[in-house]
C-alpha cells in the first residue's frame, strides 16, 4: 500500500530540466547553426562537390559585386547620419522641454516604428516619383511647368537614403529619448550654478551623457539599412543600381548562382557581428555612467519664444515619416488611379473589393500571413519562456548556452538567413521549400532574440521564492512554471507575443527567397504588385497591415500592469 502511494509522488517529482535543456539546445542549435553551416559549405564548394575559393575570388574581382557592397555601405552610413540628425533634437524636445503636444509626438514616432520600411518606400513613390508623384504634380501645376520638370526624384541614391532614414530614425530616437529621461537634473543645476548657460550645459553636460545612446542608436540604424532588402528593391532597382541585399537576391534568379550568393552573404554576416559588438561596447562603457545615490529628476527646459518653431520642426519630421506617407496610401486606395485627385466624385472602394473578394492570391497571402504570424508568435513565446526560465534560474549546468543560442540569430541579417535556410531546407533531405514550414522556421529564428530578451528581463523582476515554495510543496519544475511563474509573467509574455506577431507580418528580407506561389505572404504580394504597378491594391494591403499592427500595439499598451491576479506585479512588456 505504501509503495503504491509513493510511486505517483516519485513520478510527479521527476525533474525534467536536463532532458528539456538537451532538447532545447539541440533545437536552437539546429535553428542557428544549420543555416550557417550550409552557407559556409556552399561558399567554399563547387557544384561537383570539390573544395574551392573561386566564389570568394569572383566576389572580390567582380566589379558589380564590389559596387553593390560599396553603395550599400555608403547608403547605410548616410542613413545613420540622417537618423541621428532627425532623432536627437526631436528626442531632446519631447524628453526635456515644454514642447506642446510632446506626449502625442512621442507616441506618433511609434507609427514610424510600426510602418514596414518597404511600405514607406512605396508611399514615397506615390509622393515623389518624378512623373506621377503627388508632390511633383502639385509643383508643376502651381508653377505651370512641363511634365519633364520635377521637384524631387525618389529614384536616386539620396532619395533611397532619405526614405530609409525616415523609417529607421525611431531606433535612434527611442534610445536617445530614454537616455535624456535618465539624465539627473543635479548635474545640470550644478552647471547653471557655476555660470553655464543653457546651451553650454546642453553641450558640455547633457549631450556627453547621452552620447553612448546616440552612437549605439546610429549603429542600429546603420545595421538596419545595410541588411534591408525591401526599400532598396523598390527604389534602387528602378534607378539602375544594386545594393548588396538586392544583388544577393538577383543571384537566385535563373540561372541561380548559389555558391556566389553564399559567398556574398558572408561579409555581410561579419559586418553585422562587428556592428553589434561595437554597439554593445559603446553601451557598456563606464565613462559616461552617472554614479552616486538618488539623483534629481530631469529638469524641463522652457523654450519660450522657441516653442512654436520647435513644434514646427517636430511636425515637419512627423509629416515626412508618418502623416504624408499615410495620407498618400489612403488617397491612392480610394481613387481609381494613383494620379487621380481625391474628390467626392472619384472616391471608390473598388480596390478594397478587388483585394478582399476578386484577387484570390491576396486572400491566400492574408491567410498565410496571419496564420504564420500566430504560429510564429506562439512558438517564440513558449520557447522563449522555457529558455528564459532555465537560463535565468540556472536550473542545469551550462544553462547560459541556451541564452546564447536564443540571442545568436540577432547577428544574422534577414537576407543572409534566407540564403542559409534555402540552402538548408530546399535540398532533397528536408524538401521544405514551397511549404509554410520553412517560413515558420525563418520567422521563429528571426524573432526569437527579441522574444527571449523581453521575457528574460521579466524573469529577473520576479523573485524565485514563490517557485521554491512550490517545489517544497511537491510540484515539479514544469508545473511550477505553468502554475506559479507564468501567471506572474502574463503581461510580458503577451507583449512579447504581440511584438513577434507584428515583426512577422512585416518581414520581407528573408521571405522573398523562401516563398512560392502557394506560400506567398502579404509583404511579398505587395512587392510583386509594385512590379506590375497596381498601386491601389498595394495601398489596400498596406493599410490592412498597418491597421492590424496598430490594433496589436494598442492592445498591448492597454494591458494591465498586473500579470495575473493577486498583488504580484510583473515587468511591463
Amino acid at each position: 500500500m505504501t509503495d503504491a502511494v509513493l510511486m505517483p509522488e516519485r513520478v510527479r517529482r521527476i525533474d525534467v530540466s536536463v532532458p528539456v535543456f538537451v532538447l532545447l539546445a539541440l533545437g536552437l542549435g539546429v535553428l542557428v547553426i544549420l543555416p550557417l553551416f550550409w552557407l559556409v559549405w556552399y561558399s567554399v564548394h563547387e557544384d561537383a562537390g570539390g573544395f574551392t575559393l573561386g566564389n570568394f575570388v569572383q566576389l572580390v574581382t567582380d566589379d558589380t559585386m564590389l559596387r553593390a557592397y560599396g553603395i550599400a555601405i555608403a547608403m547605410a552610413a548616410g542613413v545613420g547620419v540622417l537618423s541621428c540628425l532627425l532623432a536627437t533634437p526631436l528626442a531632446w524636445l519631447v524628453a526635456r522641454t515644454d514642447l506642446p503636444g510632446r506626449r502625442a509626438i512621442r507616441a506618433l514616432v511609434t507609427a514610424s516604428f510600426v510602418t514596414p520600411p518597404f511600405l514607406g518606400a512605396i508611399a514615397w513613390e506615390l509622393l515623389a516619383a518624378p512623373n506621377s508623384g503627388i508632390i511633383n504634380v502639385l509643383y508643376r501645376t502651381l508653377f505651370g511647368l512641363p511634365r519633364s520638370d520635377s521637384l524631387f526624384n525618389i529614384y536616386t541614391f539620396p532619395g533611397l537614403v532619405f526614405v530609409i532614414g525616415c523609417f529607421t530614425y525611431p531606433f535612434v530616437f527611442t534610445l536617445v529619448a530614454n537616455a535624456f529621461d535618465r539624465v539627473p537634473g543635479d548635474l545640470e543645476d550644478a552647471s547653471a550654478i557655476l555660470g553655464g548657460r543653457a546651451a553650454t550645459t546642453l553641450w558640455r553636460v547633457t549631450l556627453p551623457l547621452v552620447l553612448p545612446s546616440m552612437l549605439a542608436g546610429t549603429l542600429i540604424a546603420v545595421l538596419q539599412a545595410l541588411t534591408m532588402f525591401g526599400s532598396p528593391a523598390i527604389l534602387a532597382l528602378p534607378a539602375g543600381f544594386h545594393v548588396i541585399t538586392t544583388k544577393i537576391w538577383s543571384l537566385f534568379q535563373f540561372p541561380p548562382q548559389l555558391g556566389l550568393a553564399a559567398a556574398a552573404a558572408m561579409p555581410l554576416l561579419v559586418i553585422t557581428v562587428l556592428l553589434l559588438r561595437g554597439q554593445k561596447a559603446i553601451l557598456g562603457r563606464r565613462g559616461y555612467t552617472v554614479l552616486g545615490g538618488k539623483s534629481g529628476a530631469p529638469r524641463i527646459v522652457a523654450l519660450g519664444a522657441w516653442r512654436w518653431p520647435a513644434f514646427a520642426f517636430a511636425l515637419f519630421v512627423l509629416c515626412l515619416t508618418v502623416i504624408f506617407p499615410y495620407l498618400a496610401l489612403l488617397k491612392t486606395a480610394l481613387v481609381p488611379n494613383a494620379g487621380d485627385a481625391l474628390t467626392p466624385s472619384t472616391i471608390t472602394l473598388s480596390h478594397f473589393h478587388f483585394v478582399l473578394f476578386d484577387f484570390s492570391a491576396t486572400r491566400l497571402a492574408l491567410y498565410n500571413t496571419f496564420v504564420l504570424g500566430f504560429l510564429s508568435a506562439t512558438t517564440v513565446a513558449v520557447v522563449a519562456m522555457i529558455v528564459a526560465y532555465i537560463a535565468t534560474r540556472k536550473l542545469v549546468r551550462g544553462a547560459g548556452i541556451l541564452g546564447m543560442l536564443a540571442t545568436a540569430p540577432v547577428a544574422i541579417p534577414g537576407i543572409v538567413l534566407g540564403v542559409g535556410l534555402f540552402l538548408s531546407y530546399a535540398n532533397p533531405t528536408f524538401q521544405l521549400y514551397g511549404t509554410i514550414w520553412i517560413l515558420l522556421i525563418a520567422f521563429v529564428t528571426i524573432e526569437l532574440p527579441a522574444g527571449y530578451q523581453q521575457i528574460s528581463s521579466a524573469f529577473h523582476g520576479v523573485h524565485p521564492e514563490l517557485e521554491e515554495a512550490s517545489r517544497i510543496l511537491g510540484a515539479s519544475r514544469l508545473k511550477t512554471l505553468w502554475l506559479i511563474t507564468s501567471p506572474m509573467l502574463r503581461t510580458s509574455v503577451v507583449a512579447a507575443w504581440c511584438f513577434v506577431f507584428v515583426g512577422t507580418i512585416r518581414e520581407l528580407s528573408a521571405t522573398i527567397l523562401l516563398t512560392t506561389a502557394n506560400t506567398k505572404l502579404v509583404s511579398v504580394i505587395i512587392y510583386d504588385l509594385n512590379e506590375s504597378g497596381d498601386m491601389g491594391a498595394i495601398c489596400v494591403l498596406g493599410l490592412i497591415l498597418l491597421v492590424v499592427s496598430f490594433l496589436v500595439v494598442f492592445a498591448v499598451n492597454r494591458m494591465p500592469v498586473l500579470g495575473g491576479g493577486g498583488s504580484v506585479s510583473t515587468t511591463r512588456g
